[in-house]
């Protein structure tokens, strides 16, 4: 679930893919990079950690060119390691070529070995090395045509950014499984991950680059390849539910009126007698306004979220009870003592975090906790770029409702149903939600050891 853009033919290219960056944080906070160019030299800068630390004004004025395009990252493949920060930039026969990739490729382990047993050489464990490889040892003078080649030979989510020294590239999946979006800033062009950029840049959206679109962007203007066969779309639906921003237009929806409207949904599925909703903050705070809305119950912020949590932290010596959660966040007393409270979140994967934050709103003093989840039971891992557990590890996978409710310690358990979440996010059925259906829209070469039954394929 990284992050990326571009941008052509801005004076300010690199300033302006840093601000990008820092409106896609969300997306990923390993590592950042970007990468620019003058129509001569290449420039690059890449750093562990989050983009307002690793992207000084000195760095951003090193950074030269009118062309850049930049990185987040969050790991689903390969280590959190420097080498494996992208963008990527290889020198080959062709020239320069730069890379950015959003997604997860299934098959990229089978070729990758296929490679290295005939003399290729990998300078990272990503996923992404494999397409630059195949790009480069296909004959074929067309960059356009080496990069359809190589992304005829992967399967699974990509959206992809390359540039050279004139030119910038995009790819998507033909299932759109990743989002992608096209904008323009006056005589510029953006392309990003979210419409968000556009709104903090000020930048004009302007479409979706399409499911199975490769669009080039030169001084010539945009021209568009289509060079994949029409697939089923197959736009992930975890991206309305949890990752994407709440102000972004996503697949032709708001994000937050999506999350808002699942809240609803919830609602009329699972309504309970209660005093107060509250959200685990923050992907779940959408969800309870409509919650709290249908059933025209007061809305509180029981649970207050400390924003200056990185990813990593020093637990002290002496054991403090849940301190991963505490650290993160803090109960109310006065809001939750006395009350049946409704907790509002997206989604229970192991079930150990809303086990945690249960005790925690008890310990404050709640009468009763009414658990409801704004998604069906999370009962598949995903292999198109977002990092689930095994599915031995998630906790829907071997556990009923109630024996989750159990565990958890809620008063009561309810999770939107799955025809629920397809009609609130799209009537057409387009989304993947292979997450909680075990329906995989792209065949992959191998299932996990320990997988109970084999997945639906569409």
């Amino acid at each position: 679930m990284c992050g990326i853009i571009g941008v052509f033919n801005h004076p300010e290219a690199s300033n302006i893919s840093y601000l990008g960056l820092y409106a896609l944080q969300h997306r990923g906070q390993e590592s950042g990079g970007i990468i620019s160019t003058d129509g001569n030299e290449f420039y690059s800068h890449k750093a562990m950690g989050l983009v307002s630390d690793i992207f000084p004004k000195e760095t951003i004025d090193r950074l030269k060119g009118n062309l850049a395009i930049g990185h987040v990252r969050y790991s689903t493949t390969g280590a959190s390691l420097l080498n494996n920060s992208q963008p990527f930039l290889i020198n080959y026969a062709h020239g320069t070529l730069v890379v950015a990739h959003n997604g997860n490729l299934v098959n990229a382990e089978e070729i990758k070995h296929d490679l290295v047993s005939k003399g290729a050489i990998f300078q990272s464990s990503m996923d992404t090395e494999v397409i630059m490889h195949l790009i480069a040892q296909y004959p074929e003078e067309s960059l356009i045509e080496r990069i359809a080649y190589a992304l005829k030979r992967v399967s699974g989510a990509y959206s992809l950014l390359f540039m050279t020294h004139d030119r910038l590239i995009t790819a998507r999946d033909p299932h759109g499984i990743r989002p992608l979006v096209l904008g323009r800033l006056g005589d510029s062009w953006v392309v990003a991950s979210e419409t968000c950029v556009f709104d903090l840049i000020e930048a004009e959206f302007v479409r979706e680059v399409e499911p199975g679109e490769i669009l080039v962007i030169s001084k010539k203007g945009l021209k568009s390849y289509h060079p994949f066969p029409p697939r089923k779309p197959a736009n992930c639906i975890f991206e309305h539910i949890y990752f994407a921003r709440p102000d972004s237009v996503l697949f032709g929806d708001t994000v937050y009126e999506i999350r808002k409207e699942l809240g609803r949904v919830l609602a009329r599925e699972h309504p309970v007698e209660a005093d107060i909703v509250i959200p685990v903050p923050d992907s779940g705070i959408p969800a309870a306004i409509g919650y709290a809305q249908e059933l025209n119950l007061p809305w509180e912020m029981g649970l207050i979220r400390n924003h200056y949590v990185g990813r990593t932290f020093i637990e002290p010596s002496q054991s403090i009870r849940h301190f991963g959660v505490k650290i993160k966040l803090n109960a109310v007393r006065s809001v939750l003592e006395g009350k049946r409270v409704v907790v509002i979140d997206d989604s229970i994967v192991r079930g150990t975090t809303s086990r945690k934050i249960i005790k925690m709103i008890r310990a404050a003093g709640a009468r009763e906790i009414h658990v409801r989840i704004s998604s069906p039971p999370t009962d598949f891992p995903c292999y198109y770029g977002i990092d689930t557990p095994t599915r031995m590890e998630l906790i829907a996978s071997s556990h009923s409702v109630e024996d989750i409710r159990r565990y958890i310690t809620a008063d009561s358990l309810g999770y939107v149903t799955a025809r629920a979440l397809n009609d609130a996010v799209d009537a057409n059925h387009s989304f993947c939600d292979a997450c909680f259906t075990g329906k995989y829209p792209i065949r992959f070469p191998g299932i996990e050891s320990g997988q109970p039954r084999q997945p639906t394929l569409f």
